[in-house]
């Protein structure tokens, strides 16, 4: 089992800035691999980021790439999702996900541990 709680999220205006942590509990946190996904009203939830289980595979949405950072730490069962030059278009709800493999995916459906989810609203 592996419980995973956002937090980080919160009201900034359009060019600021966000970090976003998933703390994660249980024993297999560092053999997952952890991906950050969001989910704005009346959309289909959209990926962002992954990182395998190592750190050593990274992957980004177009939309998110070059402004969006994700890295882990596997000493403190963590993963962050550092959010640069936001938009107004990044409002939504982000979720942190864990997979059940070392390695990432694009695909909500393959990950099987979800976070509750916390908002993060961009303001014009």
């Amino acid at each position: 089992q592996v419980q995973l709680v956002e937090s980080g999220g919160g009201l900034v205006q359009a060019g600021g800035s966000l970090r976003l942590s998933c703390a994660a509990s249980g024993r297999t946190f560092g053999s997952s691999a952890m991906g950050w996904f969001r989910q704005a009203p009346g959309k289909d939830r959209e990926f962002l980021a992954y990182i395998n289980w190592s750190g050593g595979t990274i992957h980004y949405a177009d939309s998110v790439k070059g402004r969006f950072t994700i890295s882990r730490d596997n000493a403190k069962n963590t993963v962050h999702l550092q959010m640069n030059s936001l938009k107004p278009e990044d409002t939504a709800v982000y979720y942190c996900a864990a997979a059940p493999t070392r390695y990432g995916s694009v695909y909500d459906h393959e990950y099987n541990y979800w976070g509750q989810g916390t908002q993060v609203t961009v303001s014009s």
